[in-house]
């Protein structure tokens, strides 16, 4: 059976459990779409049942799932920008 093609959605906004501290884990992820747990967009990723993304310019950055000291977490793809894309988006409201 063939895979169904996922649409990705844009990540226009984040919460953080710390908002000052920029090592502070992502709590939710949202956009025109709503807003849902970071495990909860993780989970979906894992089942290929959706895909994010950010606007950088006129370029469209992958999240993608990472892992640190055991824990998965989610990040922008690197690119020649030392900027973190994900963590540099505005508060969800």
């Amino acid at each position: 059976m063939p895979k169904l093609k996922i649409m990705s959605k844009q990540v226009k906004c984040i919460n953080k459990t710390n908002r000052q501290d920029r090592h502070e884990r992502i709590s939710h992820i949202g956009g025109d779409w709503g807003k849902i747990t970071e495990s909860e967009a993780i989970r979906q990723v894992k089942l290929d049942r959706n895909a994010y993304h950010v606007k950088v310019g006129n370029y469209d950055v992958r999240v993608v799932i990472a892992t640190h000291l055991g824990r998965e977490y989610l990040k922008t793809e690197s690119d020649s920008s030392t900027v973190d894309n994900l963590l540099s988006l505005p508060e969800c409201r």
